[in-house]
């Protein structure tokens, strides 16, 4: 396993409201992850199982680069908009040599941004798919939407999950609705422990 604490406390320091956040809204999304990932594989053991260590590790590391944009309501004082925050996680985790995790933090924001959406919302975004398309991806995407880092202690339900959805258009509740098929409702299953 990666250190992603040492990876978080290289760009955040404890005790300050950006990192407490990211902290807390990284292990809500880890742990539901994880719970998911492995009732999939308990469900689908005919299948390749999803990568639980790997899921714990990149839901970690998804929101690293919130700290680079301007987001005051979660203790963020960067230059770029929040939008970013995806590629430029991308960028660090490029710069660590963790590719694959490097994927999640671009793949994870809404329920993935196609190109057309980037166009047709102009979206301050490079014109590329980012769409989650690993099994691993498509976890850790579907349990961010229940968490908020600005509600940081509540868990939404399914219901609001697709209200906020829903303004960003049809391809996107699409997509949603996909991961709801392929991992279920989380309200309904017990959450398991994060190995560390």
């Amino acid at each position: 396993m990666i250190d992603y604490n040492a990876i978080i406390t290289h760009f955040y320091t404890p005790g300050y409201p950006d990192h407490d956040i990211l902290v807390t809204h990284s292990r809500q999304v880890a742990q539901l992850a994880v719970t998911l990932a492995t009732h999939y594989n308990v469900q689908h053991p005919e299948q390749q199982p999803i990568d639980t260590t790997f899921v714990e590790e990149a839901a970690m590391l998804h929101d690293i680069a919130v700290f680079r944009t301007y987001a005051p309501g979660i203790g963020c004082y960067g230059d770029q908009p929040y939008i970013k925050h995806g590629i430029l996680g991308r960028e660090l985790l490029e710069q660590l040599c963790l590719p694959r995790h490097a994927l999640v933090c671009e793949r994870h924001t809404g329920a993935g941004i196609s190109t057309d959406d980037i166009v047709h919302q102009h979206l301050d975004l490079p014109l590329r798919d980012m769409l989650p398309i690993s099994l691993e991806e498509k976890v850790i995407c579907y349990a961010d939407k229940f968490y908020s880092k600005s509600h940081i202690s509540r868990m939404k339900t399914i219901d609001k999950t697709r209200q906020s959805l829903a303004k960003f258009g049809p391809g996107t509740t699409q997509r949603f609705e996909e991961l709801v098929q392929l991992f279920g409702f989380p309200s309904s299953l017990p959450p398991l422990p994060l190995a560390r």
